[in-house]
This record gives structure tokens, sequence and C-alpha cells, in this order.
């Protein structure tokens, strides 16, 4: 090296120390009002576009409270878990956690992606959560996750309708106390004064005496009730997506175990299953109504329009008939019950997704990224359902009011959706075959067919079960209306 190039060598070094001592010394003198650049930083991922701003309310408190920055970024819901191992593995720019449905933990536990939860942290167990929240994050005996917020479905009605059917039968039988002629003519001239003597609790109790604690109190209301003419069904609700339908065989159709993570415990074709399917199908012979005729959405615009009286609904429906009443396209009450049984026989019960907050297992950060998971799920949980209108699994914060505590109450006696990936076109197919039975397709052969694909899956080999005939009912949903049609023959037929 010559002389000079050994001269602009030492300047260089020279400038780049004298550089290095100032930026240290801004640091230093700038440390109170710009801590942010030495502070620890977590990265979170979500999907949600709706959860922006609450994400970005509780990074801020967090920090406040706890020293730790935390950085969200709300990502595509398309091929999310890929994009998170990518991210995490070849980039080295992955989130130190991230919110995804529990049906996805399986994969992401298989991947790395999904840090075991030791001894469940301190929260993560019965004392905060429900059996079906910790169920749904547990993975081959392991919590990989932390429960955040719910979905699933209840029976939703049409609360001015039932209150006037209430209230209507009251007065009638009130009307039929008196013990004589003249009483009677007294009481059926002060009508008016009689329907303000009726109180607004002696109405709530009768309302919760109507609303259906069976499908069968269901097709005997339809078949009693003297509608409204703005009414144009009973009962309606969107009969192709299987969220809205599951409850019907999901306490006898067993698919992976309580945890849904248990390729051995996979029982979709039973006597139980059939007999709940048959009901289902019945239903189609008394409310005759097309599957392709309904949505969601179209099933929830003629509730607001009062033209049904009962549908099922999962919890978006609070904000969206909150909204609608301000904007004064909704001008009814409403209530929120259990779904119904089928019968005295056969219980119904829920599908639910469980959103869990995960912790990566790639990130060097975890025990931050742990404390801001409980933070979400546990500490700032009350302000979920205010913020974003979803109900946290979070117990002591989920029965906000009674109807969320509906949800609450269907959602801990649920069924999480599975985890495993062998089953992952199982709800495709169970859609598949819930339309070809609502059409009229063989219950049973239907059943079957399903079964054998799926076991197909689970197994790695072709999979046959043996035909189970269906039963006989001697008593249907359907035989009440039987009972009231011969009635009516023999009463023709004495006059």
């Amino acid at each position: 090296m010559n002389f000079g190039k050994r001269i602009v060598s030492v300047i260089l070094c020279c400038a780049l120390v004298v550089s290095a001592f100032l930026a240290t010394t801004m640091r230093s003198e700038d440390a109170p009002q710009n801590s942010f650049i030495t502070m620890d930083s977590v990265k979170v991922w979500y999907t949600d576009e709706g959860m922006t701003d609450y994400i970005n309310a509780m990074a801020v408190a967090f920090q406040e409270e706890h020293g730790v920055r935390v950085l969200p970024q709300l990502q595509s819901g398309l091929e999310y878990l890929e994009s998170v191992y990518e991210a995490s593995v070849h980039e080295e720019e992955g989130p130190d956690l991230y919110i995804i449905s529990n049906e996805a933990l399986e994969k992401a536990y298989l991947s790395g992606l999904a840090a075991e939860i030791k001894d469940g942290a301190g929260i993560v167990n019965e004392e905060h959560f429900s059996k079906s929240s910790l169920n749904a994050v547990t993975y081959q005996g392991k919590k990989v996750g932390y429960p955040y917020y719910f979905e699933t479905s209840v029976l939703l009605y049409n609360k001015t309708y039932i209150q006037e059917m209430a209230k209507n039968q009251l007065l009638l039988e009130a009307s039929e106390e008196p013990e004589n002629a003249q009483e009677a003519e007294a009481a059926q001239e002060s009508s008016d004064e009689s329907a303000n003597e009726i109180s607004q609790e002696a109405i709530d109790e009768r309302v919760m005496e109507l609303i259906p604690q069976t499908f069968e109190e269901l097709l005997a209301f339809a078949d009693s009730y003297d509608a409204p003419p703005a009414v144009e069904a009973v009962f309606k609700w969107d009969v192709e997506d299987i969220f809205y339908n599951y409850f019907f065989v999901g306490n006898y159709m067993n698919v992976g175990g309580p945890c849904g993570d248990t390729g051995e415990e996979v029982d979709i074709y039973n006597l139980d299953t059939i007999k709940a399917m048959q009901v289902y199908q019945d239903l189609n012979q008394f409310f005759s109504f097309e599957s392709e005729d309904v949505a969601y959405a179209s099933v929830i615009q003629e509730f607001m329009e009062g033209k049904l009286v009962f549908t099922t609904a999962t919890s978006d429906i609070m904000e969206t008939l909150q909204t609608a009443a301000e904007e004064g396209t909704f001008t009814f009450e409403y209530g929120i019950a259990p779904i119904p049984d089928l019968n005295e026989e056969l219980q119904t019960k829920n599908l639910s997704v469980t959103n869990t907050v995960v912790v990566n297992g790639f990130s060097d950060k975890q025990e931050d990224a742990e404390r801001f998971a409980e933070y979400l799920t546990k500490e700032t949980s009350a302000l979920l359902y205010e913020k974003t209108g979803k109900i946290p699994a979070y117990t002591a914060e989920a029965c906000k009011d009674d109807k969320t505590a509906v949800f609450y109450q269907e959602y801990s006696d649920s069924v999480p959706v599975p985890k495993m990936m062998e089953t992952s076109n199982l709800w495709v197919q169970l859609e598949v075959t819930f339309a070809k039975v609502w059409k009229g397709s063989e219950v049973s052969k239907s059943l079957k067919e399903l079964s054998e694909m799926i076991m197909s899956q689970v197994t790695g080999s072709e999979y046959s079960e043996e035909y189970i005939d269906e039963p006989v009912e001697e008593e249907t949903t359907m035989e009440y209306l039987d009972e009231e049609a011969e009635r009516e023959a023999a009463k023709n037929e004495d006059q």
C-alpha cells in the first residue's frame, strides 16, 4: 500500500471512531426521550382487520406497563401459517407470537411454530378457561396456545313477536278465570285495562316458557302459531353452512376425541348419528325450502325485516342488530337462547372455533411473547368485547350480559374444530353430505360414504364400513301432525 492510501485509511478510521463516539453519546443523552431505541420489542401477527385498533392500543398499554415494545402487523389470511413459517425460518423476520384458529394448531406445533406453554404459564387452566377452551388449545397433551376469543352458534328469536304471543295467552287465560257470565262480561269490557294489568315480569316468564327446548317443540310452535302478516316462516337457517348444521350430529360424531387430535378416535358412522340426521331430514318436509335459496346474510336480512321468528346465528349478530337498530332498519326486540335438543332422546352439541394466541417456537424472545399473550388473553380481556365485538374465552370476562352469557354457555359445552390435518376436508364433505340428506338422499348411505372417505384419509388405506340399517321411527318429529290430522278427520266423520 503506498503512503497516500495509508493517509486516507487513517483518516477514514478516525472518522468512524468519532462517528461511533458521537452516536453513543447522542443515544445516551436522548435515552429518556427515545427509550424505544434500546427497548426490547416483540412482533405479533394477526389477520382480522377489525382487531387493528384494539391490538395497537393493547401494544401501547403493554409498553407503558411492562417496558416491552410490541409491533403489531396485519397479515393476509391466505396461507397465513406458511407465511409465519417462511418469515421465521428463512427470512428471520417472523413474529414472536401470532393469532390463529385452533384448527391449525397441529400443523403449527409439528412445524415448530407453536411453543408448549409450560405448566399452563399460570393461566391456561380450568380456573380461568372452560374445558372446551382448554381442549381447543391442547395437542397431544400439551398446551400450545392461549385461548383468546371464540365463535359458536345460538338460537336467535324475535322477542317482540314472542312477547305479543305471551301477552295474548295471559289475556286469554285471565278472561277464562271468572266463574260466572256477569264477571266474564265485565272482564271483556275492561280488556284494555286488563292488558295494562299484566306485569312485564309475567310476560317475560311466559316468553321463557315459549322458547322451544327441542326441535319437536319448535315444530309444535310453528304448527300452532298465529303469525303476524309480516312473518313468512317460523324457522329458517343457513342449511348449506356446516357451522349452522353441525349441532345436529355434534353429540354423536367423534372426530379426534375431545381435543380433535387423535386419529384412533374417529367415529362418524353410527346409529345415533343416523337418527340425528333423520330428524334433520324431517325438517325439510316441514319447512320446505331449498338449500340453494338460503345463505346466512339473506336469512339475517329476513329476520331484521320481521319475516322470521327463529333462526340460528353467530356472535356477530349482536353488533349487526345493534347497528341496524341505530339506523332504524331493525325495529324489533330480539333474544338469544341455547340451540334446542332434537327431542327427549337426542341432544345437540355445537361446533366452536377458538382463536388462540400462539408463541412462535422459533422466537428468541419467548418470555416477552408469553407475557404479552397473557396480557391479551387475561389481563385486558375485559375490553375485548366492548372494542371488537368478540367474546373472550377468559371465563371471568365472557358473560357481559344475558346474551353473551348464552353464547358462552353454548361454547362451554361445544365441540372444538379438530386439529388433525388428515381431516382438514371434513367440513367441505360434511356440507356435501348435509346437502344430499336435506334433498332426500338415504341417510345411512350418505353417512357411510362420508365415513369411508374420512377414515381412508386417517388410516392411510382404503376403508370400508358395515352398512347400518336405518331405524324405523315409531315416533317421529312429525307424529303430532299426523295425530292432529286423524283427529280432524274423525271430527268431520262425526259431523
